[in-house]
């Protein structure tokens, strides 16, 4: 088994086997697209590549536990992948402000976050860790239970929560980093490689709880891992390049030494 709380400078393929089947509680695989110029996302056929991925995190998951695997739209069209795991959402992360505007087609403002588990009930989905506000008025949300279906039927539990509610399937509240985004580490990583704090931090608090493992396997700058460290989670996070595990380390570091000084 790989040693813990560490990021690994390797290609994930080659480690994979290193992790103990079964051990891993929550993985966030936020790997290649298939869709740019970049090395790293040169990818004949993304859905081969992704079904290959669910099979090796089908592996390494604990009963119950949940995968996130970031894509477009079509990241896991014309695949089987029920034989490993079991899709419970396609999660869409809607950014209106992107540049890009299609001239002979509409332009994509959106990115699917894939979230599977293994087996029919999630190990972890805490809910009261990532509710979001309300979007309507008190007064109208108390009008709409006072009808039978909710005061006396199977729908009591959608009853208004002051600590908010479910964030749904489609995430607009949490947008993409920008250029003056200060917490950009590097502007290679812009957009398609590091993704904001907010996003990994509502993932690894859904899925995951203190002590829990989660894996990285495409860490880049490390955002998940950092999240992971702030937040009591224990991680393995692999990258392949060099620059980005340095900055990552650095990154760790920076949270190690907030947290010590917490303490004094």
């Amino acid at each position: 088994m790989l040693e813990v709380n560490r990021i690994y400078h390797a290609d994930a393929f080659e480690l994979f086997p290193q992790i103990d089947d079964g051990s891993i509680d929550l993985a966030v695989c936020d790997g290649p697209y298939g869709i740019t110029t970049n090395k790293w996302d040169r990818i004949s056929n993304i859905q081969e590549f992704n079904l290959r991925l669910i099979s090796i995190f089908a592996a390494k998951l604990k009963d119950g536990g949940a995968l996130y695997l970031f894509g477009k739209p079509n990241c896991i069209d014309f695949i089987d992948y029920r034989p490993f795991l079991n899709l419970r959402a396609k999660i869409v992360w809607y950014q209106p402000s992107r540049l890009a505007q299609g001239r002979i087609n509409y332009t994509n403002n959106y990115d699917i976050i894939c979230y599977f588990i293994k087996g029919d009930r999630p190990k972890t989905y805490d809910l009261d860790a990532i509710r979001v506000s309300q979007l309507v008025e008190l007064e109208h949300r108390l009008r709409c239970e006072r009808v039978p279906s909710v005061t006396n039927g199977k729908y009591g539990k959608t009853k208004f929560n002051g600590d908010g509610k479910n964030p749904g399937d489609v995430w607009g509240d949490i947008k993409q980093l920008t250029y003056k985004s200060k917490e950009l580490v590097n502007r290679d990583a812009l957009n398609t490689i590091q993704k904001p704090e907010q996003l990994m931090e509502r993932l690894v608090k859904a899925s995951s709880t203190e002590g829990d493992l989660v894996l990285d396997p495409f860490a880049g700058v490390g955002t998940c891992s950092v999240v992971c460290r702030r937040l009591g989670r224990h991680f393995i996070g692999i990258e392949r390049d060099s620059q980005f595990v340095e900055i990552a380390n650095n990154r760790l570091q920076d949270v190690a030494n907030d947290l010590a000084g917490r303490l004094f």
